[in-house]
């Protein structure tokens, strides 16, 4: 206990140490907000990845799914390298960089009114960004807590009470650039402590071969396939229909979440896209890949009850099969699920006093809010959102993956398809914008109501309706049919609007020979590269060019 005390004080220490260290460079509100936008490569990457996975997936997802398709749910980190990280950077990290840039917008909601020309959807917008990243957040102080319990015997609440503490200091005080260099040092953590606490674990049942042949004896015990043997030691499980929901919604639904898309637009210039690319996809497939892989062998550390479920509930599963590593390597645990829970929390709280501040409250001050009041109140508003989320987690009950599928399911429902067609295609209209809205939050809404009485039964297509996972996973996949439909059949943007918010794509920048190679000589090279405006040198002029200039003089 001593040592793992030691190792959670450190931490903490490093932690806090990093917000006062930055709360130098937070004196404006692009700063607090953006990191001024000169975030670099590696910096954005483990901000991307560390943003990604949180106690949520190692102790919720990765317990529950694990648990539920065994092996085969290592898929899932598949997923989430492949779909999550490496298209998301390449489909959507530039052109977010460039266009937000162009439009001059900090937040998801500021990007909604300026590309769609609608103060009302920025309002919008703004307050579905501040109810639906509540759930979310409160499924992070869920799983850490659990963890806490489990180590230290230390009441949920206070474990939940001490982390928004620790959150808010370094939040409150460094702004994005503390929670960026946070999740620097925190992903570092996490990719050391999963490797470690994967080989560990499977160590303790004889390895990896030994560990799956446990696997292999255990039958199926639920679906079409019910009674097969090994069915979780199979290479797609023993539910592959409700395992591409899983897939869906923690892959795709990074694409329209605000607090990973607010991500792109801190990007520095061009080098950082590609690092950044390639630094989160090994990230991803490390983190997310590890996590999933290890909750796979669930079964053969906790037992069932006669209803099949785990002995002590799913979000008990990842805790009881830690519960006997050496004190050391509990230490790392216990580091990795509060490193990976705070770099979570930083990134959603900011997202949220953000939005409130910049898209509700400094419009309706008309121009009253300066550049220090401004801060003030985001400021304040970070500690308000993390009060709320406090008040919900205390509801230890709530299962974390039911949590996180509802906040995913109405953020990346609403906001994924409106937000890519509008980087993407220039047909893309108000009224489509809307229709997602409506879709996303009505959708969700009504589930979760008719869920809580016990109408929904049953599944469709193979899929469990009752499963808030599925209802997210469906809500980004018609909202990305219904966009492009109902952008073909309403009213199109004003041409003359709609070439000025894209011509940031067809600005002429110089960029150097390393960048790009022209055919000639000349080192001017039309491309829709990112580059640092402040460090592109100013374009030289051709011989032809200094000619005629000097023609029209003599004129």
């Amino acid at each position: 206990m001593p040592l793992i005390i030691t190792i959670l004080v450190l931490y903490i220490a490093v932690a806090v140490g990093i917000g006062i260290y930055c709360n130098r460079k937070a004196n404006t509100v692009n700063e607090y907000v953006l990191g001024g936008r000169s975030v670099g490569p590696w910096i954005t990457a483990f901000a991307y990845g560390t943003s990604y996975f949180s106690a949520v997936i190692f102790v919720g997802y990765a317990g529950k799914f694990g648990w539920n398709f065994g092996v085969s749910s290592t898929w899932v980190g598949i997923g989430n390298c492949i779909i999550g990280s490496l298209m998301a950077w390449a489909i959507m990290g530039r052109r977010t960089r460039v266009m937000s840039k162009h439009l001059e917008s900090a937040t998801m909601p500021e990007f909604f009114e300026k590309r769609y020309m609608s103060k009302t959807l920025k309002i919008v917008a703004a307050i579905i960004v501040f109810i639906f990243l509540i759930p979310y957040t409160a499924s992070v102080y869920n799983g850490l807590s659990r963890l806490f319990e489990m180590v230290f015997q230390i009441d949920y609440s206070i474990c939940v009470v001490a982390m928004a503490v620790i959150t808010a200091v370094y939040v409150i005080l460094g702004g994005y650039k503390a929670t960026a260099y946070n999740d620097f040092v925190q992903g570092i953590i996490m990719l050391i402590g999963i490797a470690a606490v994967v080989i560990a674990t499977l160590g303790s049942k004889g390895g990896f071969y030994s560990a799956l042949n446990q696997m292999s004896q255990i039958p199926n015990e639920n679906g079409v396939m019910a009674g097969m043997q090994g069915a979780y030691a199979s290479f797609f499980g023993p539910d592959p229909v409700n395992l591409l929901g899983v897939i869906i919604l923690t892959s795709l639904g990074t694409w329209g979440l605000p607090q990973m898309v607010t991500k792109f637009y801190t990007i520095k210039d061009e080098r950082s896209i590609k690092s950044g690319t390639v630094v989160s996809t090994i990230f991803a497939l490390v983190v997310a890949g590890g996590c999933y892989f290890l909750g796979g062998f669930g079964r053969i550390f906790v037992e069932a009850d006669a209803n099949g479920a785990p002995v002590g509930g799913f979000d008990g599963i990842i805790p009881t099969m830690l519960e006997k590593l050496p004190d050391l390597l509990i230490g790392v645990v216990v580091v990795l699920v509060l490193s990976a829970s705070m770099s979570t929390l930083s990134s959603l709280v900011l997202t949220s006093s953000s939005s409130i501040t910049l898209d509700l409250i400094k419009p309706m001050m008309k121009g009253k809010l300066n550049e220090k009041k401004q801060l003030l109140v985001l400021r304040v508003f970070v500690a308000v959102f993390l009060v709320i989320s406090v008040i919900i987690a205390l509801n230890k009950n709530a299962l974390i993956s039911d949590l996180m599928g509802y906040s995913w399911g109405a953020l990346a429902g609403a906001f994924l398809a409106p937000f890519l067609y509008g980087i993407l295609w220039k047909r893309t209209t108000k009224a489509s914008v809307w229709v997602s809205f409506v879709v996303g939050i009505g959708l969700t809404v009504l589930h979760y109501i008719l869920g809580s009485a016990g109408m929904l039964t049953g599944t469709f297509l193979g899929f469990t309706v009752a499963s808030p996972v599925n209802l997210g996973a469906f809500t980004m996949v018609i909202s990305l049919i219904l966009v492009p439909i109902v952008s073909l059949i309403t009213p199109k943007m004003k041409k003359g609007d709609v070439d000025r918010i894209f011509s940031c794509y067809e600005k002429r920048v110089v960029v150097q020979q390393r960048e790009a190679i022209t055919a000639g000589s000349e080192p001017v090279a039309e491309t829709a590269a990112l580059v640092s405006a402040s460090a592109a040198p100013a374009a030289p002029r051709t011989a032809s060019g200094n000619a005629k200039k000097k023609k029209k003089k003599k004129k």
